[in-house]
């Protein structure tokens, strides 16, 4: 499958998807350590790809979603941004209120 493709279907298939460097449970960079954590501090399930393993999909997801650098946070298939963005959102509710709507409408459509 066509890297841009599997990108497409992450994006799809995951309502809260981080795009990080290593694991929120073992970040391997600042950035991504400040980000899953903030993510994490919403308290819904959300999926990661770890970009360090996915050597296609770190060289080939800035290109596709116009954002130089990771992590980078994907929520109900729109791009939220990256470390800085996600921690000055969690700082001001906005981020919880994003999660916790989309986490809500995705549980909705699986019960309907």
């Amino acid at each position: 499958m066509d890297i841009i493709e599997t990108i497409k279907e992450q994006i799809a298939n995951n309502t809260i998807l981080l795009y990080m460097k290593g694991a929120p449970n073992a970040p391997q960079c600042g950035f991504s350590a400040k980000a899953s954590q903030a993510v994490m501090q919403c308290g819904e399930k959300f999926a990661y790809v770890d970009i360090l393993q996915n050597p296609e999909i770190r060289a080939n997801l800035p290109k596709y979603a116009n954002w130089p650098t990771f992590p980078q946070l994907w929520v109900a298939g729109e791009l939220v941004g990256g470390s800085d963005i996600i921690t000055e959102m969690a700082a001001d509710g906005s981020l919880q209120a994003l999660i916790k709507e989309a986490a809500e409408k995705a549980a909705a459509k699986t019960e309907a």
